[in-house]
């Protein structure tokens, strides 16, 4: 799977409350709630994101309570993957849930700058910044959970699983 997109840039300790507001919590509509992601932390956020934008941020994103909104958000925004130095974990066991990747990378969350233009490689666990010409490592997505991804997720993959064996 290789995924390329323009950055956008946030910092350390990215909470699920700054990824989507509480107040957004009555609903579970993917389309209303990419309206509101991260809008605490940039109001014009959901306005300036592209399909296929990723995501960068420093240590521990998606720390805080453990509402899949927030990585459902971040997905409906059109946002293809994030790229952090590390995630919370139930953080990072929901994206993948919900099909979104996500990679850790200490090099690419300290070097990649807002903007700047990266491919990302999921099978080798590469991520080259086009802008700057540098490579950076990061860990590959297992093939299990590349499939989780491709299906959109683990109630898809589970379906077609179920669809596959009757």
């Amino acid at each position: 799977m290789l995924l390329k997109g323009r950055v956008w840039k946030f910092g350390n300790d990215v909470d699920t409350d700054a990824i989507i507001p509480a107040r957004y919590l009555n609903t579970s509509d993917p389309v209303e709630l990419a309206k509101h992601v991260m809008e605490d932390a940039d109001r014009e956020f959901s306005n300036k994101v592209k399909p296929g934008d990723i995501l960068v941020a420093g240590k521990n994103f998606g720390c805080g309570s453990s509402r899949e909104h927030a990585p459902i958000a971040i997905k409906a925004a059109g946002i293809q993957a994030v790229i952090a130095k590390s995630f919370a974990r139930i953080f990072y066991r929901n994206a993948f849930n919900i099909g979104l990747p996500i990679f850790e990378s200490s090099e690419a969350s300290e070097k990649i700058r807002e903007g700047d233009e990266i491919e990302v490689d999921a099978d080798q666990g590469t991520i080259r910044n086009r802008t700057t010409d540098e490579g950076y490592k990061a860990n590959p997505i297992p093939a299990f959970m590349q499939e989780l991804i491709s299906a959109g997720g683990l109630v898809e993959w589970t379906r077609r699983k179920l669809t596959a064996h009757n």
